[in-house]
C-alpha cells in the first residue's frame, strides 16, 4: 500500500534576509525555523534542506541495512549512522557521506560493509537521490 508523507514550509521575504518554517503535517512533531544562513553559513538553532535530507538518509539507510541483515539472518543489535549532507552555494548539494557503526553478533566486517554497501544503493531515499554521489564508511563496533 502506498502512503504519502507531508510537509510545508511558509516563507517570508528575499532569499537573502528572508526567513521561512517547516511543519512536519504527517507526523505532527512540529514546525522548524529555516532561513539561507542556517543553510549557508551557520545553522544557529534553525535547520536548512541538506540537514532534513540528511535525517530522512539517515533514517533509510538504517532501515534498509537492518533489513538486509535480518534477512541474511544476522540481525543487528544497534546501527548508528550518519548523513553529513554537503551544500556549496551556488553549485547546490555535491555529496552526501553515510557513516554507519554497526553491532552484529556473528557477522565480520567484510560481510557488515558489504551489507551496508547494497543498503546504500537500494534504499529509496539514496534511489531518489542517485544525481548526487553518495560514499560510504561502514564498520563494526
Amino acid at each position: 500500500m502506498a502512503t504519502t508523507r507531508t510537509a510545508h514550509t511558509v516563507w517570508e521575504g528575499n532569499l537573502l534576509q528572508g526567513s521561512g518554517v517547516v511543519t512536519f503535517d504527517s507526523s505532527g512533531i512540529g514546525s522548524q525555523p529555516v532561513s539561507w544562513p542556517s543553510r549557508a553559513e551557520q545553522a544557529n538553532g534553525k535547520t536548512s534542506p541538506e540537514e532534513l535530507i540528511a535525517a530522512a538518509h539517515s533514517s533509510c539507510f538504517s532501515m534498509a541495512l537492518s533489513h538486509g541483515l535480518a534477512g541474511a539472518g544476522t540481525p543487528p543489535t544497534r546501527l548508528e549512522t550518519k548523513a553529513d549532507v554537503t551544500f556549496q552555494p551556488g553549485e547546490g548539494i555535491t555529496g552526501i557521506h553515510l557513516t554507519v557503526r554497526g553491532e552484529v553478533p556473528g557477522l565480520d566486517a567484510d560481510a557488515f560493509a558489504s551489507a551496508a554497501e547494497d543498503a546504500k544503493k537500494n534504499c529509496p531515499v539514496s534511489q531518489a537521490l542517485t544525481g548526487t554521489t553518495i560514499t560510504l564508511t561502514a564498520e563494526l563496533a
